[in-house]
């Protein structure tokens, strides 16, 4: 059986589907949960270079009223929300005098999902990503996948639903694209690759001190503020871990983290013979989107040609779990399970923001995640996540866990 198949591990369900020969329509209606963030930007940026293949359902923000409402003009969307419930008047007014429906809240990002929209990119960030991101799987949609949390939070029946879901994120989709070259029975491992952020050869001293402003200068991405902090302290390459062990149905043993500075390596499959398969592509977000936006088939991406000789070199390194504990601690979780993924995650949004805020320092980050997974264990709470509602209950107790520990991981690291 092909490793991108339906079925792995015998009983081991995954929604990421195999090439095949799947009817695609001749124009396809598209929803975009998180229209106006970075992921939300490249794909209406592919949208745009596309217009005679696809139509636009439903546009979804957090609370960029403005750019919401210019992108509903200019893509004649059917229907926008913006997740902010006291802005659906502001709303209203910015597309007075056009067909589109509006709506705000969690409800009406939730009904944006649930239209009927043949693909829809799921790029809201954070737990609340979650809700509408099962509302387009529940109803069969094909799903890109650009919101880690979904997973990460609720991976113990988010991939059971049965819709197509497509990796967006550059490393899963590079092992979505490489895993197609075998079997599952001939699988020894994938291997995630990782930039090493802007503190790749900072010492540890030095990464405890580091500012949000030094933090936010990403050597090789463009991304949000969250996922390049995230980026900074390695937690999104544990966060990615998680995430590739949902997908595609592995346990930790058999995925590997490799520092690659370059990022044009994105991701590699290893298989018995020994074969290595690699995804290469040059540093843009658009290249795994326009795989999954045209996925069965491939379209024409904007992003720039890969030249390795101009180039010259690729270098690697062994992650160094010392500098960067949150990777370890992702490992730590994903064995642990029934829960302490979740955990890890709302953990980490509390120590995010609190170092945003000028609260703790870079370095506290990784360390009230820890004491946080600690405390949950001890208070015996793990237990398997049957359900959304289980998986934001975990989320919203762990959260507040993690305030609760947060003064005395701030005093320590004064």
């Amino acid at each position: 059986m092909a490793l991108a198949a339906v079925l792995w591990f015998g009983e081991v369900m995954s929604a990421v589907p195999l090439r095949n020969n799947k009817a695609v329509p001749a124009v396809r209606s598209v929803t975009v949960l998180g229209a106006t963030g970075s992921i939300g930007d490249s794909t209406m940026d592919l949208l745009r270079a596309s217009r005679d293949r696809y139509r636009v359902e439903a546009l979804t923000a957090n609370t960029n009223v403005r750019g919401l409402a210019k992108l509903a003009r200019e893509f004649a969307a059917r229907y926008v929300a913006v997740a902010d419930p006291t802005r659906l008047d502001d709303l209203k007014d910015a597309l007075a005098g056009t067909r589109t429906e509006c709506g705000a809240g969690e409800s009406a990002v939730i009904e944006a999902a649930a239209r009927p929209a043949d693909w829809v990119m799921a790029a809201v960030s954070g737990a609340a990503g979650l809700k509408p991101a099962l509302a387009a799987v529940d109803r069969g949609a094909t799903v890109a996948l650009a919101n880690k949390e979904c997973l990460v939070c609720a991976g113990d029946f988010f991939m059971q639903a049965g819709a197509c879901i497509l990796p967006a994120d550059s490393e899963h989709n590079a092992l979505f694209q490489a895993l197609s070259s075998g079997n599952r029975e001939e699988l020894l491992r994938v291997i995630i690759t990782a930039s090493g952020g802007p503190f790749r050869t900072w010492s540890s001293t030095d990464i405890e001190q580091a500012t949000l402003a030094q933090a936010l200068k990403h050597p090789n991405w463009s991304m949000g503020q969250k996922i390049t902090i995230d980026s900074a302290s390695m937690m999104n390459k544990g966060l990615e871990v998680i995430e590739a062990a949902c997908l595609f149905g592995l346990v930790p043993e058999e995925i590997d983290v490799l520092v690659h500075p370059q990022s044009i390596i994105h991701g590699m499959v290893e298989f018995s013979d020994r074969s290595v398969v690699a995804q290469l592509g040059a540093p843009d977000m658009r290249t795994p989107i326009a795989h999954c936006l045209g996925w069965p088939d491939r379209i024409t991406g904007p992003a720039a040609k890969l030249d390795l000789a101009k180039i010259g070199q690729l270098t690697f390194e062994a992650p160094d779990f010392e500098r960067f504990p949150g990777l370890r601690l992702a490992y730590e979780a994903l064995r642990t399970g029934r829960g302490a993924t979740t955990v890890y995650n709302a953990a980490n949004e509390v120590a995010v923001a609190a170092f945003i805020a000028g609260k703790i320092r870079f370095g506290a980050i990784a360390r009230l995640v820890e004491a946080t997974l600690e405390a949950w264990i001890r208070s015996g709470n793990l237990a398997p996540l049957a359900s959304a509602d289980d998986a934001i209950a975990v989320d919203h107790n762990a959260r507040k866990k993690a305030v609760t520990l947060l003064p005395q991981i701030a005093l320590k690291a004064s």
